[in-house]
């Protein structure tokens, strides 16, 4: 019964947190390095997995964009 319990518990969707650092680099002017914050609804596990995704370094005309993300 207490097994059943925890596992239960263990896949509850709650609201959780991604926070994303957020840098340019490349060319002079760029803004200043800013940070992005949402909310997930999802199991921990999903959340932190869906959070993780959107980490990533993206190049655009010179420009360098580098995210990275985890749950807050």
């Amino acid at each position: 019964m207490a097994l059943a319990v925890s596992l239960t518990m263990a896949s509850c969707t709650k609201n959780y947190t991604c926070y994303c650092g957020i840098t340019y680099s490349g060319t002079p002017g760029l803004p200043d390095s800013t940070t992005q914050t949402y909310t997930i609804k999802d199991t921990q596990s999903n959340a932190k997995s869906k959070c993780q995704k959107e980490s990533g370094t993206y190049n655009n005309n010179s420009i360098t964009t580098v995210e990275n993300c985890y749950l807050y």
